[in-house]
């Protein structure tokens, strides 16, 4: 066991990652004065409790000093809790494509945001279809019956995207179809308004009454599904319910070979009259995600074959490697521009956003340079 620790303190020594980092990194010293949330002087963070923020939540890497809190809750919440509700929060996760549409259609300016990315995931394995329908390739995705669950969320912007991009199928070549009993609202909570924005022009009916979208698919009264997460039929292995992409996983790395596209769910808002008063706080918050992700990575490289359950564990974080760069779960804003400037074209393309803006205009303009 010491020769563990002391491993760990060779490598974070290594590479400045440290719960004083900040001091090694020669940041400033941030005041924060009365700038927290009101009565307190604890920085509130809030989020879900990943593998690469784990750290935070054990209070294992600090905010160069600073006293915080984290609170653990689900998207919807969080999205609707920032833009149009009470803002409990100092630092918080947030869905890109929500603040998005607040940002561009409403004017929302009283959060910013910076370039740590908390979730990004690859979309070609949230499209399912019910084999029956005589789906077999994508382009045969055209005239369908499409269900789908927050039309304009993060997950499914990127989906209906890349398929145009990719297919030539456009968001109005389908019938799209609204469940009424979606379980995911049980899991993520209540969804914001931004969630739900629909285009002109878009061809939609309302599914049945306390019909859920993974039944919906099973009986066929839609022929493909798109949803963040897997449907219960398909978690329980109902023949009904298969993935468009037999093969997923290489799908979705030739994708990534060819486009360079690791596609960004989830983003970090931090309230603007916050940084305002203590603009130290931009480069200390954003080395903090850093490290508590490279503790993380740490962990994947030199153990984690051991202790995770998956027999392979190892060998998919090679081939992972092979293929993305070993730091392929980037932060910083130059790094990821091009990403974060498809989806604001996706956006604008599918009627969501009222224009395409410049993706840097979301950020905090001393965040833009920030790189791990």
């Amino acid at each position: 066991m010491p020769k563990q620790r002391d491993s760990r303190r060779s490598f974070l020594k290594k590479t400045g990652l440290s719960t004083g980092l900040l001091s090694a990194f020669g940041l400033p010293t941030v005041s924060l004065g009365s700038s927290l949330s009101p009565d307190s002087q604890t920085l509130k963070l809030a989020g879900y409790n990943y593998p690469r923020t784990r750290a935070l939540f054990e209070k294992k890497v600090k905010i160069q000093g600073i006293d915080y809190e984290i609170q653990k809750d689900g998207i919807s919440n969080l999205n609707t809790n920032i833009i149009g509700g009470p803002q409990d929060y100092d630092v918080t996760e947030i869905g890109l494509h929500p603040y998005l549409i607040a940002f561009v259609n409403d004017g929302f300016r009283d959060y910013q945001l910076l370039p740590i990315f908390p979730l990004r995931l690859f979309r070609h394995k949230s499209i399912f279809i019910n084999p029956k329908s005589g789906i077999q390739k994508p382009e045969d995705l055209k005239g369908k019956r499409i269900g789908t669950v927050g039309y304009s969320t993060t997950s499914l912007t990127w989906i209906r995207g890349m398929l145009n991009d990719e297919y030539g199928i456009r968001p109005t070549d389908v019938q799209w179809v609204f469940p009424q009993d979606d379980s995911s609202k049980k899991f993520s909570g209540k969804s914001s308004r931004q969630e739900n924005v629909l285009p002109e022009g878009l061809s939609y009916e309302n599914g049945p009454e306390g019909v859920s979208e993974s039944e919906l698919l099973v009986q066929g009264n839609i022929d493909a599904l798109f949803h963040a997460a897997q449907p219960k039929a398909f978690a329980e292995g109902n023949p009904n319910v298969v993935r468009l992409f037999p093969d997923s996983r290489k799908t979705e790395q030739d994708y990534y070979t060819r486009t360079g596209i690791f596609p960004i769910m989830h983003v970090v808002a931090v309230r603007r009259s916050l940084l305002e008063n203590s603009p130290g706080l931009i480069s200390a918050i954003f080395r903090t995600y850093s490290d508590a992700k490279a503790m993380h990575m740490d962990y994947m490289h030199k153990i984690g074959w051991a202790f995770e359950t998956l027999p392979w564990f190892g060998q998919e974080l090679e081939s992972t490697e092979k293929v993305m760069g070993r730091n392929f779960y980037s932060y910083g804003f130059k790094e990821n521009e091009k990403t974060l400037q498809t989806l604001l074209r996706y956006s604008a393309e599918q009627g969501l956003a009222k224009k395409q803006v410049p993706a840097s205009s979301l950020f905090h303009p001393d965040s833009l340079a920030l790189k791990e």
